[in-house]
């Protein structure tokens, strides 16, 4: 990725399904991972074959680690009462390579523009509530290496900076790997040594991104 992406920005990991009904229309909201537009309007696509007898199969995504491409859809709704106001909650919440389908079956009674803008709004807020995220962070992958002394202390830093060893290894000395976010590399890395005497070698092997179970929800009412 690019030198000029944040530091960290939210992304699907699972996707979920959610429904909303007002005044007996139904408005069923199909959430899934797309990372590029050729995925997102498969996706699209997809869900039109499987709603073929919907009245409206609106959609919106949001693709790039700066949401550089999005692309919203009304569908044969009124303009502006749909796809915009669904693009409007995925930019909202800062969610990254996602695409949005609700599904419209007509319930009879029409609903005027600001009863369609409330109700695509809330199909997507249930569809995010039923998925699971997760944040794409910058980060290093590091290999840090200790005496048997040193390794309690190690692991207690990593464990208070909330970082799990990917893997370890124990033979002369201790050896172990981690994903550590690039802005906090320095500071473990000068604790480390304050905290073993100098008896730690630690080094940067790459730059990464890599995903972190994002335990914020989502204003919708938050992830499952």
């Amino acid at each position: 990725m690019e030198n000029d992406v944040k530091d960290s920005y939210r992304v699907l990991l699972e996707g979920g399904e959610g429904e909303y009904v007002e005044k007996r229309s139904r408005f069923i909201a199909t959430v899934r991972k797309c990372v590029s537009e050729e995925e997102a309007e498969a996706f699209i696509g997809e869900m039109k074959k499987k709603y073929w007898d919907a009245r409206h199969n609106c959609s919106a995504f949001v693709v790039g680690a700066r949401g550089e491409l999005t692309r919203c859809s009304d569908d044969g709704e009124p303009g502006g009462t749909a796809g915009r106001p669904m693009l409007d909650v995925l930019l909202g919440e800062g969610i990254r390579d996602i695409a949005v389908v609700v599904t419209r079956y007509f319930g009879g009674v029409l609903l005027g523009t600001g009863g369609l803008v409330r109700a695509y709004t809330q199909a997507v807020r249930e569809g995010l509530r039923h998925c699971t995220f997760g944040r794409m962070r910058r980060g290093w992958l590091v290999e840090v290496k200790t005496d048997y002394n040193g390794i309690g202390k190690i692991l207690y830093l990593l464990g208070n900076a909330g970082i799990e060893p990917l893997e370890s290894s124990y033979g002369e000395a201790v050896t172990l790997f981690a994903h550590v976010p690039a802005e906090e590399g320095e500071r473990l890395k000068r604790e480390m040594s304050e905290a073993t005497g100098g008896k730690v070698r630690f080094e940067k092997k790459e730059e990464i991104y890599y995903v972190e179970k994002d335990c914020s929800g989502t204003s919708a009412g938050g992830s499952r």
